[in-house]
């Protein structure tokens, strides 16, 4: 998968689900970063920053299991769904809109535009 550019108000095609192995990960580059697509076991997907919130890990290295990836650095678990550090860890990625329509993953581009500083 290659890098995009977003226009508001629309959803990008980044690939077919197919491409992505069962519980495995490939990254997007994005304006708003690295942008890690999941596909779990039951056929389900995910998008997520692909840094983990501890100590920026490659999350689409990690193991993916039960709806969440294990980092492949310090074993943080991350909620697929939420973002949230699983157990006692504490911090977050952000997740990203995506659908399958027709086998093709579309991620939700309004959601990609960089994240602004308060």
């Amino acid at each position: 998968m290659s890098a995009i550019s977003t226009k508001p108000g629309s959803w990008v095609d980044v690939g077919a689900i197919d491409a992505i192995p069962v519980r495995g990960a490939r990254v997007i580059k994005t304006p708003a970063g690295c942008v890690a697509v999941f596909r779990t076991a039951d056929d389900r997907a995910f998008a997520i920053e692909d840094a983990c919130p501890h100590k920026a890990g490659p999350l689409s290295q990690g193991i993916v299991h039960d709806g969440a990836v294990t980092c492949p650095l310090h074993n943080w678990v991350i909620d697929l769904t939420s973002g949230k550090a699983r157990g006692a860890d504490v911090g977050a990625v952000r997740t990203f809109g995506l659908k399958i329509e027709a086998g093709r993953i579309l991620l939700d581009v309004a959601a990609l535009a960089p994240a602004r500083a308060a």
